[in-house]
């Protein structure tokens, strides 16, 4: 190979090396295939930069290349972002081209959402663009409604403070005055019987301390005294008492049925009578005695003869005595 040839081949792949380098630089990879441009157009891209990385589902499948405003007249200021795919993925025109926070540095990145409906998007078609709120423009949204509801109830409670001032007139604003003031020596009342009080404590903080020893002594004794009844076996005694009980029942139950002689005398109408008729017998036999002793005792000194007894002459003697 002559030395002319060399130098053409030499000078040949380093022009090729330079435009493939130039291409890359650009985010134009010559080496792969099927590479795809599309075109997006916003009014805000939110700090969007040129390389930022594009992704479908999660995957990386290109970058941005350019970010320049649109020349249409009509159009002025807004952005057009070039898109490079460097996948076959086919998607349609409907698909959604959504600029997103990547993290909460700011770093932005452009998500494809794609949609299989319709026409399917060919390298220079333009899709439609939309910008994913932060998290600190999601809070400037939520908070901007409660900002101006505070504002008007500040408005309101200005005009409301405003009105009360003009309609209290010089008598109102007064006795308001003095019931301030009066509500001032209320207080200083209650501090001044809070103090008293403290005083009062701290002075008997020796009584209540005694109160409290004698509590837990007397709390003490009955622990020792329910100690003493529960050793004094007081199982047996009951058991006793019941054994007693039960020993007055069977009595009872005797006496209601007309066992021995107190049932008897309770439950027997004869023995009852007879006893009734015998007391009274004993009470005539005894007035009887009282009346003429003579007929039961005989007694003479000098051996005279007893006077037989006359039923009809002691009948008229009682008669006489009564």
């Amino acid at each position: 190979m002559s030395k002319e040839l060399k130098t053409g081949f030499v000078a040949v792949v380093i022009v090729v090396l330079f435009i493939w380098g130039y291409n890359y630089l650009k985010g134009e990879n010559l080496l792969t295939p099927n590479q795809r441009h599309f075109y997006v157009e916003y009014n805000n891209i939110q700090g969007l930069k040129k390389a930022s990385s594009i992704t479908i589902n999660g995957l990386q499948v290109g970058k941005v290349t350019d970010i320049t405003f649109n020349s249409d007249p009509e159009k002025r200021g807004k952005l057009v972002v070039e898109l490079l795919i460097e996948d076959d993925f086919e998607f349609s025109k409907k698909s959604i081209a959504k600029i997103y926070s990547a993290s909460l540095m700011g770093g932005q990145s452009l998500a494809i959402i794609p949609s299989y409906e319709g026409e399917v998007a060919v390298s220079g078609d333009y899709l439609k663009g939309e910008v994913e709120s932060d998290i600190f423009s999601s809070v400037g949204e939520k908070l901007n409604p409660l900002q101006a509801k505070l504002e008007n109830v500040i408005v309101s409670a200005d005009s409301l403070f405003l009105g009360l001032n003009q309609t209290l007139d010089v008598r109102a604003r007064k006795s308001l005055n003095n019931s301030i003031i009066d509500l001032e020596f209320t207080i200083s009342d209650i501090r001044k019987t809070m103090k008293s009080v403290n005083q009062l404590l701290d002075s008997s903080k020796i009584g209540i301390k005694n109160t409290f020893d004698n509590t837990r002594v007397i709390t003490k004794n009955l622990a020792q005294l329910s100690d003493t009844l529960v050793n004094a076996n007081m199982g047996e005694m009951v058991k006793k008492a019941q054994r007693s009980l039960d020993y007055v029942n069977v009595l009872m139950e005797g006496v209601q049925n007309g066992e021995g002689t107190l049932g008897k005398l309770v439950k027997d109408d004869a023995m009852y009578n007879n006893l009734t008729s015998m007391s009274k017998e004993l009470e005539e036999l005894i007035r009887e005695m009282k009346l003429n002793p003579k007929r039961f005792v005989h007694f003479s000194l000098f051996g005279k003869r007893a006077v037989p007894y006359d039923p009809e002459k002691n009948k008229a003697n009682e008669e006489t005595n009564n």
